[in-house]
């Protein structure tokens, strides 16, 4: 697996504006690009990339939604240079009206953990006033071990993730980092 995978600590960062389609960028702690994704606009079935950087060369992962539209879409994630099936991630629909909820699929679409908002009220509260920031747990085998904390500013959706809680690398981080991807380009889309 590529050095971009081998972080702790990840900042996802999405400009709002953007005619041409979302653009996302990946640092690591120490602020050093280490992915680049440009969605592309007016898409019904997502199918976002994940390159080495900028210059779009060589891709190293591929989010794709299973179908067009849907309210409780799951997303396959894949590594495009083996090849490999690493896993999915799909939204739980009606259950993300009132506080965001994912479910994270292995390989073989079994459920291996979850990703949800950190609490009902803030989740209710966000949905009235969308000043304040989302932050999500992921929890594998009853045991957080990934927070997505956004960071608020209106012109820039930053996510700060944190893998510190996963040593022993349970949660590939392939997976992991879609999942962000996700939270600022699916989640993102609600709140517009």
């Amino acid at each position: 697996m590529t050095q971009a995978f081998n972080h702790t600590h990840y900042i996802i960062r999405k400009k709002v504006f953007s005619i041409l389609g979302a653009k996302l960028h990946i640092y690591d702690s120490s602020e050093n690009l280490v992915l680049y994704s440009q969605m592309k606009a007016f898409k019904l079935k997502e199918d976002i990339s994940l390159y080495t950087d900028e210059n779009m060369d060589k891709e190293l992962v591929r989010i794709k939604a299973r179908s067009a539209i849907d309210f409780s879409a799951t997303y396959d994630v894949d590594d495009s240079i083996t090849g490999e099936h690493v896993g999915a991630l799909r939204r739980k629909g009606l259950k993300s009206i009132l506080k965001d909820e994912w479910v994270i699929l292995d390989r073989h679409d079994s459920e291996i953990g979850t990703i949800k908002e950190d609490s009902t009220f803030k989740a209710l509260l966000r949905r009235v006033i969308n000043l304040i920031p989302q932050s999500y747990n992921v929890e594998l085998d009853g045991q957080t071990i990934t927070t997505f904390k956004q960071n608020f500013n209106p012109f820039v959706t930053k996510i700060n993730v944190d893998f510190s809680n996963d040593p022993k690398l349970h949660f590939d981080r392939r997976l992991g980092l879609a999942a962000g991807i996700l939270l600022c380009a699916v989640e993102g889309k609600q709140d517009s």
